[in-house]
């Protein structure tokens, strides 16, 4: 599976979230497909769901959505819109089979465990919003298959909650997702440096499921160490769908997979001395040369050795230049030559 073998490289899982980007066609949904692993993604994601699952049909005012992208809807009907027919499951996942890319899927109830169970789902993704849905929690925890779970809205005792709950099911195979979840997000709610802080108190891989406007997030988390980091993904935003608005396009997710793994590269390791690509410029860093002709016999002057730049050789470290004032030379040497110990008294 390539999420174990990222977590084990310690690269980014990159996740695409199709959800509703295929806007009613399987057809668009396969082209989604197959755009994503063009783009370079890891993984494909939709969702399992039918408006029934989340919610029921009901036209009070306690389901209807004031704000946002969704303003004026009522909820049964944006997720009636919204939802991925189950019977693309199957085509969608083979699909990715074939590219070679992971199928994962978010589960919203149980019957929906229950058929990617059938479908042969290798793990599982826990949505925001149902991170407190202790009972679907540990359901999907009983699989035994790892679990990523994104935490948006979550305080630390959510979080805790949650965690406990697939421990409980003796199942350790946990990746939280730091996530904000507003549509877009903007910057000054991602609360990045919040990764590390997961880590560390739920001693777990973290990463961050992005609903943030270009890759800024996602190049900034992988240099926090992200292990996993998803995307909404869309073949054009001018292709209206409920979630098009805060969707990547193909181009702009192979420039965030780019900037991800340059970013990963560029972290490195904790590292003093000099780099592989440093080894040809180790000698142009100052170092003590003789800077006039001297004799044998004469002092060591700061007329005669000076610290300087040189290109492809070097002298003695400046630190020994006061232990050389005074002493001196044993032989005759001409300007230019770099400074060492052997040539003094």
């Amino acid at each position: 599976m390539k999420l174990k073998d990222c977590l084990e490289n310690k690269r980014a899982y990159i996740i695409a979230e199709m959800s509703a980007n295929h806007g009613g066609s399987l057809e668009q949904a396969l082209k989604i497909v197959d755009a994503a692993k063009e783009a370079g993604a890891d993984c494909l994601k939709t969702q399992t769901y039918t408006a029934d699952t989340l919610t029921i049909d009901c036209h009070t005012e306690a389901f209807q959505i004031h704000g946002g992208l969704w303003d004026g809807y009522n909820l049964h009907d944006l997720y009636k819109d919204a939802y991925t027919p189950w019977e693309w499951m199957r085509p969608i996942k083979e699909r990715c089979e074939e590219l070679g890319i992971d199928f994962l899927s978010t589960p919203f109830d149980t019957t929906s465990v229950d058929y990617l169970e059938d479908l042969g789902e290798e793990f599982y993704k826990i949505a925001s919003f149902e991170l407190t849905d202790i009972p679907l929690i540990r359901y999907i925890a009983r699989t035994g298959k790892p679990v990523i779970m994104s935490t948006g809205m979550g305080s630390a005792e959510d979080i805790d909650d949650a965690v406990s709950a697939i421990r409980s099911e003796g199942n350790e195979n946990i990746i939280l997702l730091r996530c904000c979840s507003s549509y877009p997000t903007v910057s000054s709610n991602l609360n990045l440096s919040t990764i590390s802080d997961m880590r560390e108190r739920f001693k777990v891989p973290v990463g961050l499921s992005d609903h943030s406007m270009g890759h800024t997030a996602a190049v900034a988390a992988a240099a926090l160490g992200a292990a996993v980091i998803e995307k909404h993904f869309c073949l054009s935003r001018s292709i209206p769908t409920a979630d098009s608005a805060f969707s990547m396009e193909p181009g702009e997710f192979a420039d965030m997979v780019k900037a991800v793994h340059d970013a990963e590269l560029a972290m490195g390791k904790v590292f003093y001395g000099v780099t592989e690509g440093e080894a040809d410029e180790i000698h142009c860093r100052r170092s003590l040369f003789i800077v006039k002709d001297v004799k044998a016999g004469d002092t060591v002057t700061s007329d005669n050795i000076r610290s300087i730049r040189a290109y492809n050789i070097s002298g003695m470290k400046p630190k020994y230049y006061d232990e050389m004032i005074g002493k001196k030379f044993k032989a005759d040497h001409c300007m230019g030559t770099p400074l060492d110990r052997s040539m003094i008294e």
